[in-house]
């Protein structure tokens, strides 16, 4: 073996011990790993955006039934004062 090979077969037994990807592959895993978060944080904001409009739309229900009454008091007052 000369030089050259023996220095070859070093390295490649070197990787395997310490587990190294070659670059191709640690840019596939890194590209999946950016996937995988951009993913789970689009649906966690999505979940938040649903829980958002979820309470305002409860909030605006509360708000529309509170003035339903007012204005239904209000009718009442008016048909009172104007049978009297």
């Amino acid at each position: 073996m000369d030089v050259a090979e023996r220095e070859l077969e070093r390295m490649v037994e070197r990787r395997s011990r310490n587990g190294e990807a070659d670059a191709d592959e640690q840019e596939e895993l890194w590209k999946a790993s950016v996937r995988r978060y951009n993913a789970r944080r689009r649906e966690e904001n999505r979940q938040a955006w649903c829980a958002y409009f979820a309470r305002l739309a409860g909030s605006l229900r509360a708000r529309a039934e509170e003035y339903d009454g007012r204005a239904e008091r209000l009718m009442q007052d008016s048909q009172e004062t104007g049978e009297a």
